[in-house]
This record gives C-alpha cells, sequence and structure tokens, in this order.
C-alpha cells in the first residue's frame, strides 16, 4: 500500500488526486496539504484526515508527494519531500528556468518525476510529435492549446513540451526557434509559434500541426474528464516509489523505448 501526500489538495487536481485515492485498493491518501493561509486549513477532508500544511509529517508517514499546487510553492515543497525523503511527482505547470534547476537538485537526494501533464495519452503524443518533426523536417510547426478561462500560465507547460518534442525532432532546442504566442501573421521559416485560447471549462485540448504545401498532419489530444489526470499522477508515483534519487519523466513509467524496440525487431 502506498502512502500518498497530496500537495494543492484544495484546487480542482488536489481533489480529482484525493478522490482517485478514496477508490484506490493499492493507495491512500494520509495527507491533504494546503497553504499555511488557505482558508480549509483545518477543516475536515473526511472522517479521519483534515487538510494541514504538512509540518506535522514524519518521513515514516509518507511514500510519495503529488504537487499540484502553484509554481510559488515548489521550492518548500521540494524541501518537505527532502525533508520526509519521500519521492515527488510534481505536476505544477509554468515552472521558469531557475525551477526546474530546483528539481535538479532536489533530485540530488530523492526520486523527483516532473510532468507537465499526467496524462498517458499525452505521452504517447509528445513521442509521435517528434517522429512527425524528424520525417518532415521543412514543414511548418503550429501548436494551437484551448483551457478554461481560469488557467493561469500560457502557453500550457503540455503546450510548450509539445514544443520540445517537436524541437527535438530536428535536433534544436525549443529556445532557439520558438516564435512564442504569434501576435501578428509573419512568420520565419523553421520557427515553431503557439495559439492560446482560454475560455469556459475547457479542460485541455492540444494539436500540432505540421503542414507543407497541398497536405498537413494534425496530433491532436483532447480531454473530457480531469480524472484522467489524477490516475496518471497516481500511476507516476506508483512507479516512482522505490526508484533511486534522479530525474524522471511520465515516458519513464511507460517503457516506451522498450515496446519501440521489441516492435521495430518484429517488424
Amino acid at each position: 500500500m502506498i502512502r500518498v501526500a497530496v500537495i494543492g489538495a484544495s484546487g480542482r487536481m488536489g481533489q480529482a488526486v484525493i478522490n482517485e485515492l478514496a477508490s484506490a485498493t493499492d493507495a491512500k491518501l494520509v495527507a491533504a496539504i494546503v497553504s499555511s493561509n488557505s482558508k480549509v486549513l483545518g477543516q475536515q477532508v473526511d472522517s479521519s484526515l483534515r487538510y494541514s500544511d504538512g509540518s506535522e509529517l514524519t518521513p515514516e508517514a509518507v511514500d510519495v508527494l503529488i504537487d499540484f499546487s502553484l509554481p510559488a510553492a515548489l521550492a518548500d515543497n521540494l524541501q518537505l519531500a527532502q525533508r520526509l525523503r519521500a519521492a515527488a511527482v510534481v505536476c505544477t505547470t509554468g515552472l521558469t528556468s531557475e525551477q526546474q534547476q530546483l528539481l535538479d537538485q532536489a533530485a540530488a537526494t530523492v526520486p523527483v518525476l516532473y510532468a507537465a501533464n499526467t496524462s498517458v495519452g499525452v505521452c504517447l503524443l509528445e513521442q509521435l510529435v517528434t517522429l512527425t518533426s524528424a520525417c518532415l523536417p521543412n514543414a511548418d510547426i503550429e501548436i494551437l492549446e484551448a483551457h478554461h478561462a481560469a488557467k493561469r500560465d500560457g502557453p500550457s507547460g503540455t503546450a510548450l513540451l509539445l514544443g520540445e518534442a517537436a524541437a527535438k525532432g530536428r535536433l534544436q532546442q525549443l529556445a532557439e526557434v520558438s516564435a512564442g504566442v504569434r501576435t501578428n501573421g509573419l512568420r520565419h521559416q523553421g520557427s515553431i509559434g503557439f495559439a492560446v485560447l482560454r475560455a469556459a471549462d475547457i479542460i485541455g485540448e492540444h494539436t500540432v500541426y505540421a503542414a507543407q504545401p497541398g497536405e498537413r498532419v494534425e496530433l491532436s489530444h483532447r480531454v473530457s474528464d480531469r480524472r484522467v489526470f489524477a490516475r496518471g499522477a497516481l500511476h507516476a508515483a506508483q512507479w516512482l516509489r522505490g526508484q533511486a534519487a534522479g530525474r524522471y519523466r511520465l515516458a519513464d513509467t511507460l517503457q516506451m523505448e522498450q515496446h519501440l524496440r521489441q516492435l521495430l525487431n518484429e517488424i
């Protein structure tokens, strides 16, 4: 039985993970962590658990932290993981390069898995985008993402992940070719641009366009149920428990490279 502490427990995704844990047979919720100034601090989560700031936790109580909080809390959350000697699944989007370095530093002492999107489908899409970009090196690549009206960052962490996958297919870095969110109609050859839509209660939609004269390839992923992300986060937590200290990706949990090698051997 894996013991899970959820950070950002009062938010949309924190609640989704808690709901999934309520019906899980191989994992249980041991802490629902919120900020020290949260209005739900001290309130009941269920009959046996209250929302807390995590200060009461001991290393014996927690196996894995699942973090769906805000980027500003990342440093404190990673310090908590290190204090508890617990693995950390970090699902917070909109991280800066400095915050990515914090992940690397924490990974020197505890297992850290960063996933801008915990959907297994998005993980697969990432691989397909890299392959498409490599096979169509002259195609124009644009990425469209849509989310609910309250989402704070844009482009989304998933859109940037897909941009990195497209750049990787051409042996480039996204920082070298990104046009950011396009604000005019000009396009420079080889650039990767983003379009952002924020409306109503859209959970998450991403489409990568690889277009060349006369044809285009569209690779899309749409989410209709937020539980997809909660299930993916739990999948990552269960895999990460027991791993050595280090930095991991969701793709590592799926053993995709191993599956591809087996498939290629059979073709």
